[in-house]
Order: C-alpha cells, then structure tokens, then sequence
C-alpha cells in the first residue's frame, strides 16, 4: 500500500456522511446537505481507485504467473469482484462501514481487491470509535482466514502468510485510530486557542466595565452635589418671582456655573451604570494634580527611582478631572515601571496650562541585568481601563517604545481657559 496514498485518505473530508467535526454519527435531525468534493478530494479518490485497480491487476498477473495458478472461473470472478470492490471506494466517504464490510467479502477470495480493503480498513479507522473500528477489523481478519484457505499461495507456509496479513491489519488500524486522534488533538488545540481569545476578549470588556463603573462611583457626589444646588435655586426662583433682580442675577449664575460644571462631569459618567447599591460607600476624597507630589514621594519611598519636573504654574489651578486623571496617569505609569522594569531611573514630567491642556508623560529605560526579585503579577488590563479613562474625560493616551529606546506612557488632557 503506498504511503503517500494514505497520507492523503488522512486529509480528507467527509461528503454527506452524517458525521459531527470528530468523524461520530451525528445522531437524530434532519440529513446534512451534501458536500461537493473538492479538487483535491477528486485527486485524492482518482489516486485510491487507480492505485486499487493496478494493484489489484499485478496481483492477478503475479497469480496467474503461478505454476498451479487459479481456474477460470475462480480468475474471472476474482476480477469482477475486485473491480466493484475498487469502484466502492468512491462511496466510502458516505458509507465507510458498509463499504468497508463489503469489500471485505470481496477480499475473501480475490486477488485484486486487496488494496481496497486495506483503504476502506483505514478509513474505517480513521472516521469510527473503536468498538466499530474492532467489528470491522475482525470481519477483516475472518476474510483473510478465508483467502488463505481458498488461495493458498505456493512457496508460502499458510500460518506465515496469516500472520503476515494480521500484522498489515494490526498496522494500517494503528494508523488510522493514530490519525484520529491526531485530528482530534488538532480540533482540540483550535478550539482552546479559540476559547482564549473569547476568554481575552471578556477580560478586556470587564476591564472597561470595572473601569467604568468606578469613574461613576468617584463622581456620584460631585454629580449629586451640583445637580442639588440647580435644583435648591432653581426652586428659589420658582417660589419667590418678585426678587430683587440682583438676587435673581446672583442665583442665575449660580445655576449656570453649576450646570457647566455638572455638563463636565457628566460627561464622565455618561452611560456608564454602576453594578451595585453599595458602590457608593466608603469613598475617599479624590486625588487632584496638586496630590502629584506627594504621590511621587510615595513611591520614592517604596524604592523606585524618580526624577519628576512640574511645567506648571499653579497645580492647585487645574480642573478636577484633568487633575485627577493626570495623578491616575503618573500612578499606573509608575506602578508599571515598578512590576517591569525594577531599578530604572524613571521620569515624571506634567506640563502645560490653561488653553494648552495639560500634558503628562512617564518614561523609563529597559530593565538592565538579571531579575534579584519574581515579577510581580499583572493583569494586563492597566492600559486598557487607563485609556478608557483618559477617554471619557475628553483627552488622549498614547503609549510605546520610544525611538531612543525607552517606555513612554503620555496623555493630553484638555484645560479649558478659566477653569
């Protein structure tokens, strides 16, 4: 049996066989539509037919080339049934047990069909579980016990020849049941590799949601502390039409500083739901550009090395939430540079002004040496829920390897003039 004919039957694909991706019945439901084949199944089912029929006349030639060789009747019937037996093999793909088992009756006595059984064995093998894979092979066996008996060759004891047939069998079983399962581990790999990036996906998505959801925690006091002052003189006005004008000019512009301010915040928040009733507890004070200092300190403590520069006039001056998106910012950034990249010299630098936004980069050099500590863990999603921040808050992130080879991590936030 030819290798390379083999190596092929295990690439091909089912045509109209009922079967599920793993070669098994796929049980009850309507019949699946027929798969036409493709070029490469024609290539491949004309090389088995053709392979099968030479083959099989060699046989027959060695056969009749014999000093006793067979009657007749026995050739023209051996003949007859090995070419139907190599014309089946264009149904195995459809039918691969009963072809199997049919050409297994032929290859009881002929000659000719010896290498269709072989393929229909490997088929078997290939696209049925074991329990089938055993039926089929031993109907195999029993048809060989009956050509030894029916077509004793001369010059070869039968019990050698039986065995020698038993071990073929044994073989070409062993190689379809191990291209089976190499199909299987290959379907598996896709699979668990297809489940990973759905898996990264979801982790990415919850990154944003988590990211999202805390904003609207920070913000929930802000956003209720000024849509109250709307409505406290808003209601004041309502109840009280025949105020001084400077009353009503003051509460005027009360309420119009107080709704610019909530429009900027809410900005923030907008379509973002937080994910529980309690969300709102415990919540610090939130932290302001004028904090960066003090956060920089924090982790000089900690062991990492800064060299920060503020191109600020007043830190005190910027927004709220540039402020406070800056100091998340500077923080990841230089979380970052602690978990990968021990021991750099990194660099904080805050600059701009009203008008000019305001601009924050944090760089640092690659690690140099040998780890003296295990990295510490990482989510991978610091980036991800950074830039939904810096996002929602009207500015931009960018982040990378920079042409003189160090890190940078830089956001422009928007200051708008007389904030």
């Amino acid at each position: 049996m030819p290798a390379q004919l083999l190596a092929d039957l295990d690439l091909d694909t089912d045509l109209g066989t009922g079967l599920d991706t793993s070669g098994e019945p796929s049980g009850a439901g309507p019949p699946r539509r027929r798969v036409r084949r493709s070029v490469r199944d024609w290539a491949v089912d004309v090389g088995a037919f053709l392979a099968s029929l030479l083959c099989g006349l060699v046989f027959v030639g060695i056969a009749l080339s014999e000093p006793s060789p067979p009657s007749d009747p026995l050739v023209a019937l051996d003949v007859v049934a090995g070419t139907l037996a190599c014309l089946a093999l264009w149904l195995r793909r459809r039918w691969p047990v009963g072809v199997a088992l049919a050409v297994a009756v032929a290859g009881s006595f002929s000659d000719m069909a010896g290498l269709a059984v072989l393929i229909t064995l490997f088929t078997v093998a290939v696209h049925r579980r074991w329990p089938t894979v055993v039926v089929v092979a031993a109907a195999n066996l029993v048809s060989l016990t009956g050509y030894v008996l029916v077509r004793p060759v001369s010059g070869v004891d039968q019990l050698v020849f039986a065995a020698l047939g038993t071990a073929l069998t044994a073989a070409v079983v062993a190689w379809g049941m191990f291209v089976r399962a190499r199909r299987q581990l290959v379907r598996s790999l896709q699979e668990r590799a297809l489940r990973a990036e759905a898996e990264q996906l979801l982790r990415v998505d919850q990154a944003r949601q988590l990211e999202r959801t805390r904003i609207a925690r920070e913000m929930h006091d802000v956003l209720a502390h000024r849509i109250s002052l709307l409505s406290m003189h808003a209601g004041a006005l309502e109840f009280r039409p025949d105020a001084p004008p400077d009353e009503v000019a003051h509460a005027a512009g009360v309420i119009r500083a107080s709704a610019r301010q909530a429009l900027e915040d809410l900005r923030e928040v907008i379509g973002v739901l937080r994910d529980s009733p309690d969300g709102a507890a415990g919540i610090r004070p939130q932290p302001a550009l004028r904090d960066l200092p003090a956060l920089v300190e924090e982790v000089r403590g900690a062991g990492v090395r800064v060299r920060a520069e503020y191109r600020v006039a007043d830190l005190d001056a910027a927004p709220a939430v540039a402020g406070r998106t800056a100091y998340r910012v500077v923080q990841e950034g230089l979380t970052n540079v602690r978990k990968h990249a021990p021991g750099a010299i990194s660099t904080v630098t805050v600059s701009g002004g009203p008008d000019d936004g305001l601009t924050v980069e944090v760089g640092n050099p690659p690690p140099v040496g040998a780890r003296v500590h295990a990295p510490l863990p990482s989510g991978g999603t610091g980036l991800i829920g950074l830039r939904e921040r810096v996002g929602l808050a009207g500015g931009r992130l960018e982040h990378g390897w920079s042409p003189d080879g160090d890190f940078r991590l830089s956001a422009w936030l928007p200051w708008p003039a007389g904030a």
